[in-house]
């Protein structure tokens, strides 16, 4: 993860059409048009162009719902905080930027670090501070997907496109993407604090490839981080996208995966 991890005239209402089934799933009607048009043989679209989509979590899937500064400072302000928004977020990235002596920064829940770093963003050492704001980040409420995430993840994976998370992240993570409804969307969770590596070692990427048994040259990672991302994933031949430079929506990862055109 990178320093820089619902629901919006009675007589005239319908009901919408109910998801149509194809072989025991619901399909969108997009991915219905994709795979009779592929069963058909008749040219409209070409296979996808990756067969495997890695995403990285903190900072690509998962955004959080307000500014780390903001909620450090909201909720400490009970419990004697009183740094400024701009001081907290400046110590949040000096933490959690520096060295970590240990092997993984995430091993099972991930405390050790994340006390570190929310006293270094606060000043805060008070267990129950940290508490609070550490289950705050522990539940979906307090995180977002980016617009239009569950809909490329659907498409996706009605074209057949086998979907990963790899993530550097700790033992709340499956938790928050069960919350945020995308957890069943997904062949394969890689998650560092549970396989024991962190990206960029490239053994994180190839655990996440032999579970979704895609080859390197066959899948692209999405991801924020220049080094954790980008280096480790194109050191064992796996393309990466950065997110917000490469790629700035999930709309805009569709469409370079399914891309159309004359087989």
């Amino acid at each position: 993860m990178s320093p820089a991890a619902a629901a919006r005239y009675p007589l005239l209402w319908r009901a919408p059409p109910a998801p149509i089934a194809v072989l025991g799933g619901a399909v969108s009607l997009s991915g219905m048009r994709r795979r009779l048009s592929a069963a058909a043989g008749s040219g409209g679209l070409r296979p996808p162009a990756y067969g495997g989509l890695l995403l990285d979590a903190g900072g690509t899937l998962l955004q959080v719902a307000r500014p780390v500064a903001e909620t450090y400072a909201s909720i400490g302000r009970r419990y004697g905080v009183t740094k400024p928004e701009k001081s907290i977020k400046e110590g949040f990235k000096r933490a959690f930027a520096a060295p970590w002596p240990k092997t993984l920064r995430y091993q099972g829940d991930g405390r050790p670090f994340w006390r570190i770093v929310v006293a270094e963003a606060t000043g805060c050492t008070d267990d129950d501070y940290f508490e609070e704001v550490y289950q705050h980040y522990a539940h979906g409420d307090a995180w977002r997907l980016p617009d239009g995430a569950d809909t490329t993840l659907r498409e996706l994976k009605d074209a057949g496109v086998k979907l990963a998370v790899v993530s550097n992240f700790d033992t709340r993570l499956r938790k928050l993407l069960k919350d945020l409804n995308v957890s069943d969307m997904f062949d394969a969770i890689v998650v560092s604090s549970e396989v024991g590596f962190e990206k960029p070692a490239p053994e994180i990427f190839k655990i996440a490839l032999d579970q979704i048994s895609v080859e390197a040259s066959k899948a692209v990672h999405v991801g924020d981080d220049e080094t954790a991302d980008k280096a480790g994933a194109n050191a064992i031949g796996l393309e990466c996208w950065l997110w917000g430079e490469d790629v700035k929506t999930f709309c805009e990862i569709q469409d370079r995966i399914l891309t159309a055109g004359p087989q």
